[in-house]
């Protein structure tokens, strides 16, 4: 594929992205950091990101399969997740859900970047999307 029509492609998921609210201006505050000498910054970020996630969603799963429910726990866990805590099996579900959908969008987003570079094209700015 060409690496123009690659980068368009790139440019239309991005903004949908931002549309969405999948990514806001702390993605772009990421690109910035990022640079030739450290050019997979945002994956490593986002990788560990998702990595503590998934760790603290099952020991959250873990706490809530307790027969007495430690709460006191489950809101460490949850101030280390998202800051509030909000104790409700439901909530830890769809907050589940919602960071699966996150990393698989942006899991394809990273997948595109690596085609883009891998025909030896270079990533647009995010900055030009809006």
């Amino acid at each position: 594929m060409e690496v123009g029509l690659m980068q368009r492609q790139w440019v239309d998921y991005t903004k949908s992205l931002f549309l969405e609210d999948f990514l806001d201006s702390q993605f772009i505050e990421l690109q910035k950091l990022q640079d030739e000498g450290n050019p997979d910054f945002i994956v490593e970020v986002v990788s560990l990101f998702f990595e503590d996630s998934e760790r603290l969603l099952n020991d959250l799963t873990a706490a809530f399969d307790q027969p007495d429910v430690d709460f006191q726990k489950v809101d460490g866990h949850v101030h280390q997740l998202k800051g509030s805590s909000s104790r409700c099996l439901r909530c830890l579900q769809q907050l589940k859900q919602e960071t699966c959908l996150v990393k698989n969008k942006l899991e394809n987003l990273f997948r595109m970047e690596q085609q883009i570079m891998a025909a030896g094209g270079s990533i647009p700015s995010t900055e030009l999307i809006f």
